[in-house]
């Protein structure tokens, strides 16, 4: 005569794969996507006075097309000279008449020495282009700036903008504010 099989008890194993689930939602760790960090300005008062124009020598006009081809000043030009083009504009060293505008010295009394640029660079992009091209090009933007500030933080103060004191981080900020426009996304290659 065959002996029954036994039965294995089955109880105890919900609560050892909950143990589980529970270890390793808790040793596990999330990779979180920050994004790009600006600061978005609050929405004006419609009482507040109309900004004053800026003159078109003082913006520099940066576009990406559907194509992810960069256009800068009406002239196509290759990611890798964007950071420069854009330090050329903002300090103007040989005070040409088609780069930006330096501020009076009063503007800038908080150095105390050379006349900072009023210039803006405007970067537009068409709905066709890709994420990675704007992202792209947004951190060559943000690049020169850096550079700026820590070129005028190493001749000003001797050392990298980024081992300051907060006091003289913000003055290198205001010589070189990060003056980066950006318009909506739109049809800039024609198509609808």
């Amino acid at each position: 005569m065959a002996r029954p099989v036994q039965e294995i008890n089955a109880g105890s194993m919900a609560d050892i794969a909950f143990l589980l689930l529970i270890f390793f939602l808790v040793t596990t760790t999330m990779d979180v996507d920050s994004g790009i960090t600006r600061k978005l300005s609050a929405i004006p008062p419609e009482d507040q006075p109309k900004p004053p124009d800026v003159k078109e020598r003082n913006v520099y006009i940066v576009l990406i097309n559907q194509h992810n081809q960069l256009a800068v000043e009406g002239e196509l030009m290759s990611i890798n000279k964007l950071c420069d083009g854009v330090k050329e504009f903002i300090k103007n060293p040989h005070d040409n008449k088609n780069l930006s505008e330096k501020k009076e010295p009063e503007e800038i009394q908080f150095l105390g020495m050379v006349a900072r640029s009023k210039g803006v660079v405007s970067l537009q992009n068409d709905k066709g282009t890709s994420y990675h091209k704007y992202i792209e090009v947004q951190n060559e933007l943000v690049r020169a700036f850096n550079e700026l500030r820590n070129e005028l933080s190493m001749k000003t103060f001797g050392m990298a903008f980024k081992d300051l004191a907060n006091d003289k981080q913000a003055s290198i900020k205001k010589a070189y504010p990060m003056t980066i426009s950006e318009a909506e996304p739109r049809n800039i290659g024609g198509k609808k």
